[in-house]
């Protein structure tokens, strides 16, 4: 924790490079507009930045610090709100200016809609990315409420662009029987339903590779993850969900972007949701800045 006599709460701690120094640039974007079930994961971002500051900025699990590594919160993005096709134009735009100055995106949602016009702008420069996905969900419908743009449907138009061999699915527990089909049967994505255990083993299939991390929080048992919109049981702890962080330490992957969705802050009024979501945050910044810095 802070122990400064003064303090920006406006930001997150430990991450207040200025841009132009930055290597990673953290962002929030406000958006829930194709959320089905419970909306609010446009709070996310103001959340997370108040929780933050019950953190260290040191992870002993890591044995690392974020007072090491250049991380710039820009804030988050000014969006169009209420026009859905307008904000995902806007949150490709922002995510695009980032890449293109030869720094890594780190966008916090927001529902997982997001996802697509971010990993679209992290695609035109690393159009050989890969996708490390964890999410309760399949999100691989062709189209959600009759809505070919949706948090149902975000890795249906990831798959789109990328196509087969590309994706890779951890912890899913919850989807139409076509999706699982789609993944499973007829293989158009690498899918570990219920469980993470074999992540392990897909990032050293991916040694030296460019990859795109998403992480739907909502992969994590609503029993210590309450705080989403559309929460499943049956997830996984989150002392199983931390190894996913030595993995990368260890690995030889090329982060290039990575993002994570789906806190729904005021439905955990014991805000434990958002300190888990604060943890992750970290422990991904610290991994994707270590893994840069070995390049």
């Amino acid at each position: 924790m802070k122990n400064n006599k003064f303090f920006n709460m406006s930001n997150f701690m430990g991450m207040d490079s200025s841009y132009e120094e930055a290597d990673l640039v953290v962002f929030g974007v406000g958006f829930d507009g194709t959320t089905s079930n419970r909306p609010g994961t446009r709070f996310a971002s103001t959340a997370m930045r108040n929780e933050f500051y019950g953190l260290e900025t040191y992870s002993p699990v890591l044995d690392l610090d974020l007072e090491d590594f250049n991380i710039c919160d820009i804030g988050d993005l000014d969006l169009s709100i209420g026009n859905t096709d307008i904000v995902l134009d806007e949150i490709y735009e922002g995510t695009k200016d980032i890449v293109n100055d030869d720094k890594i995106p780190f966008m916090i949602g927001g529902e997982h809609l997001v996802t697509l016009p971010a990993f679209k702008a992290v695609h035109e420069k690393y159009n050989d990315v890969h996708v490390l996905h964890f999410d309760a969900h399949t999100d691989l419908r062709e189209t959600y409420n009759n809505n070919k743009n949706s948090h149902a449907t975000v890795i249906k138009r990831i798959w789109d662009i990328i196509g087969d061999n590309k994706i890779f699915q951890f912890g899913i527990r919850s989807g139409t029987k076509e999706e699982f089909d789609f993944a499973l049967k007829q293989k158009h994505t690498y899918m570990e339903v219920g469980s993470i255990n074999t992540f392990e083993d897909i990032v050293k299939s991916l040694d030296g590779k460019n990859v795109y991390l998403t992480i739907d929080l909502d992969v994590l048992d609503p029993s210590i993850f309450p705080g989403t919109g559309t929460p499943e049981p049956g997830g996984v702890t989150y002392k199983e969900f931390e190894n996913i962080f030595k993995v990368l330490k260890n690995s030889n992957i090329n982060l290039v972007g990575c993002d994570i969705v789906e806190l729904s802050p005021d439905y955990d009024s014991t805000s434990v949701s958002t300190a888990a979501a604060c943890k992750i945050l970290r422990e991904l910044s610290l991994v994707t800045c270590d893994n840069k810095n070995k390049k």
